[in-house]
């Protein structure tokens, strides 16, 4: 497990060198993920201003809520965007070689790059969650902190476990990309609102079906104010889980893979 965690942080920090040596067309893939989150968030601050309040939620709680969101959202996809591609791979045969080489493929393949757009939402993410944090009147202390940190990290793990186990279908049905911009466009649309608006019914499926719930709407109620503070305890284990089952897709597909050749 050590070696193996090693060698992926050694092939991600390849990966960066090898994407950093066009600047230019880094710096354009950071800014354009930048933008495009940031019109994204625009869309709301011009909602907000005809409805003052969304399901009790005003400009700067949603801020919030979007900046938790997004930077989990970030946390998740700069490592794990290598899969994007992985049809492609698929198609073309080159996959097989990854199954030649003495270490996981899975490793293998997120080696190959990173997320730069991904790390315009970060950014974004990060801007909006010290922003807003300073215009909700939270009580910024070690409790909120630890919330705060620990949503991120299991939220990432929510987000990436559906993207992973989505994606490991794609060595099976080679094409999945219909399927992931579905998953995708729920967590990133129905993830940046206070889902009470939706109405009871999406409120319940997106909380125990599709859990995008405990992303950022969950602990970001724990954080404000608006949800008893064990519902925190239920991100980190459940994102943990969904993770474990994430990577077991990854394995069962893998026995399914047959190269082009076959």
């Amino acid at each position: 497990m050590v070696r193996t965690l090693r060698l992926f942080w050694l092939l991600q920090r390849a990966a960066l060198r090898s994407m950093l040596q066009y600047r230019m067309n880094s710096v354009i893939g950071i800014l354009t993920g930048a933008v495009w989150q940031g019109t994204g968030f625009a869309f709301i601050w011009v909602v907000m201003h005809t409805f003052p309040s969304l399901a009790g939620w005003g400009l700067a709680e949603i801020a919030f809520l979007y900046g938790l969101r997004l930077t989990a959202h970030g946390v998740a996809m700069i490592p794990l965007m290598a899969l994007h591609n992985i049809e492609f791979l698929v198609r073309e045969g080159e996959f097989d070689r990854y199954l030649l080489r003495p270490l996981n493929p899975l490793v293998q393949v997120l080696g190959n790059r990173l997320g730069l757009a991904q790390v315009g939402d970060l950014l974004v993410g990060v801007a909006l969650l010290v922003v807003a944090g300073q215009s909700t009147g939270i009580e910024w202390g070690p409790w909120p902190l630890i919330v705060c940190v620990v949503a991120i990290v299991s939220g990432a793990l929510i987000e990436g476990a559906f993207f992973l186990a989505l994606c490991s279908l794609s060595l099976r049905l080679l094409d999945t990309y219909a399927l992931r911009s579905f998953v995708d466009e729920a967590f990133s649309t129905f993830g940046s609102y206070p889902l009470k608006i939706f109405g009871s019914v999406v409120e319940w499926l997106l909380t125990y079906v599709l859990p995008v719930a405990f992303v950022a709407y969950v602990p970001a109620s724990v954080v404000l104010g608006k949800l008893d503070g064990t519902w925190a305890l239920a991100g980190p284990v459940l994102g943990v889980i969904l993770m474990a089952l994430g990577y077991q897709v990854w394995r069962g597909q893998l026995k399914h893979y047959q190269s082009v050749g076959s």
